[in-house]
């Protein structure tokens, strides 16, 4: 019988493909759009992200959702690094999430505070996903627009506390196999991860809505 890690990665790794391969990303790693498609993009992973982050350290002794809450994943400061590098002192003025955005960070503070184990689903496909194609992403950056390597930017993507990616995803796989779970709930579990990443499809859509390529 196949571990928890392997099921809930096989089961939503059509729906991953599917957010990986949107025309926004493509047209955005491919070197097609300018920077200011990029700083939009990260100004929605900020809501994204506080949604995940502003409930977490309530969510710490949960025996559910407790062992997944590790301080060294934590974006949104590295984030708000990157949206001042980008956008300037005043960004936080400025900001706006999009509908696709909005329904996303509400799904996710919805789970923290009524559903630890559906919290789980989004911590994992978010953190996970940003450990393994985030490296893609910040290369492309740092290649396309000049970031410095590792610096404002782009350190959304940089774990400065996690010394080795690999050890660490195996760890949390580990976590995930011993996930305090019956197998319906593991199966909801497996579920929202599939909703996760429709929900992040829908951003990228609505992005590539904003940022057309001219034809």
């Amino acid at each position: 019988m196949d571990s928890f890690s392997t099921v809930i990665r096989t089961a939503s790794h059509e729906q991953h493909v599917e957010a990986e391969t949107s025309s926004f990303m493509s047209d955005l790693l491919g070197g097609r759009l300018g920077v200011d498609a990029y700083a939009r993009y990260t100004e929605q992973l900020w809501f994204v992200y506080e949604a995940l982050e502003s409930g977490a350290d309530r969510l710490a002794s949960d025996p559910v959702a407790g062992p997944f809450i590790r301080p060294e994943l934590y974006r949104l400061a590295a984030l708000e690094r990157d949206l001042e590098h980008l956008r300037g002192p005043g960004w936080r003025t400025g900001r706006s999430a999009l509908p696709a955005t909005r329904a996303y960070a509400d799904r996710v503070r919805e789970c923290a505070e009524r559903w630890p184990a559906g919290y789980v689903a989004h911590h994992y496909t978010r953190y996970l996903g940003d450990l393994s194609g985030g490296q893609i992403i910040r290369d492309k950056a740092e290649r396309t627009w000049g970031f410095a390597r590792k610096g404002d930017g782009v350190r959304f993507y940089v774990f400065e506390g996690i010394a080795n990616p690999a050890a660490f995803k195996r760890g949390y796989r580990a976590l995930l196999d011993a996930v305090r779970a019956d197998d319906l709930e593991k199966q909801r579990i497996v579920a929202e991860c599939k909703r996760a990443f429709a929900l992040n499809t829908a951003v990228f859509q609505a992005l590539g809505d904003e940022f057309p390529l001219s034809a």
